[in-house]
């Protein structure tokens, strides 16, 4: 089962992409549409908000809607209290719904507070609608609301920078409806069709070597949305390591991360993992740096992402071991270093114009490995540097 968080501001018009995505075949879980579902009349919801609230928010047995929203919109407290009844309610709500669908599905959550409650870790994908806030205006208009309502409602929302460090993807939905249909089209073709098999049938993509190239700074924000993914899922502690973490530094693009877990652990995250979109992958080993006798001190266990668009290895290493410390010293050491930096950036652009594959690409930077073992001991001695 693949999850997708879908979200965007008040008329960004995300109920024209779940509707194309429904119309993929996806089941579409309309956070709203349950929040109203369980305070219907005669629910146990409806009955605490009128203990909480009294009975003047409650007309001909219904919830008046806009009494409450008067009464809770700027009351901080008065809307925690609200939201401590409907939330719980909604949460076991869709957890029921979600339970209901086969293994194959591609769950689509519709929420409108997704990045404002801070449930991005919690989907495979997280796909944000965005349109401009005067067109966004001019549609609420449009459907009847003041226009200085519409405008205190987007201002009370996550602004643009807030969406966009947790957007997957990002759809613009200034222009006409096809337009925005057309790239839904491609991503579910795409993307998400493929996502969702490599999930359920716990595999990745095969994506050959890859090159590399210059520094992205996009980087540091992909790493940021995976890692709490991860850490999501394991309850560990979750590093953003390898060259991509290391800024201005030309890399592979390719997001490393090191996850702090004893053998016992790591085994038992691997279902956890999977699920989440990062399945097992048996058969790799660290290389020791410098040679050591005990190979037992340099094992972990690998996985890697199952996004076809994102490709990820997530090395899970015991603390205190040689191979977890010099996972977190080796980036740390190259971002203080801008000389080690700049050498291993140059080794790094001659390695890759002559590998084949990205075998021969490690092996061919571990003599230099072992030396720089030794710096970046000794940068951490001289600097205090602990993990």
């Amino acid at each position: 089962m693949l999850r997708i968080g879908l979200s965007g501001g008040i008329g960004s018009g995300k109920s024209t992409v779940a509707g194309r995505l429904a119309e993929h075949g996806a089941l579409v879980i309309d956070a709203d549409r349950v929040a109203r579902e369980v305070v219907e009349p005669g629910t146990d919801g409806l009955a605490e908000i009128a203990a909480e609230f009294g009975r003047d928010v409650i007309v001909d047995g219904a919830l008046d809607r806009a009494a409450l929203a008067a009464r809770v919109f700027t009351d901080d407290d008065a809307r925690k209290r609200l939201n401590a009844i409907v939330h719980p309610r909604v949460a076991a709500r869709t957890a029921e719904l979600i339970a209901t669908a086969p293994a194959d599905a591609v769950v689509v959550h519709d929420v409108p507070l997704l990045v404002e409650n801070g449930l991005a870790p919690f989907y495979h994908l997280v796909i944000i609608v965005d349109a401009p806030v005067e067109t966004r205006v001019e549609r609420l208009v449009g459907r009847g609301l003041a226009e200085a309502d519409a405008r205190a409602r987007i201002a009370a929302q996550a602004d643009e920078a807030a969406r966009r460090a947790l957007a997957d993807v990002w759809l613009d939905n200034s222009g006409t409806p096809d337009l925005v249909l057309a790239e839904v089209d491609a991503l579910w073709a795409d993307r998400i069709v493929r996502y969702e098999a490599n999930v359920r049938l716990r595999r990745h993509t095969p994506r050959g070597a890859p090159r590399l190239v210059e520094y992205d700074p996009t980087w540091p924000a992909q790493a940021e949305r995976v890692r709490a993914r991860l850490a999501a899922a394991t309850g560990c502690r979750v590093d953003h390591v390898g060259s991509t973490s290391v800024p201005g530094l030309a890399a592979k693009d390719v997001l490393d991360f090191q996850v702090t877990a004893d053998p016992a652990t790591a085994e038992a995250l691997e279902t956890p993992l999977a699920d989440a979109g990062f399945p097992h992958y048996p058969g790799l080993e660290d290389t020791p740096y410098p040679a050591d006798d005990d190979p037992a001190r340099w094992r972990k266990r690998t996985h890697v992402g199952a996004d076809p668009d994102r490709w990820v290895n997530v090395h899970i290493r015991q603390e205190g071991m040689p191979n977890w410390r010099y996972g977190l010293l080796f980036p740390a050491w190259l971002r203080a270093d801008a000389a080690a930096r700049a050498e291993y950036e140059e080794l790094k652009r001659t390695l890759a114009a002559r590998a084949g594959t990205i075998i021969e690409y490690g092996d061919a930077k571990t003599p230099w490995f072992e030396q720089a073992h030794g710096r970046a001991e000794a940068w951490a001695r001289e600097t205090g540097w602990t993990p």
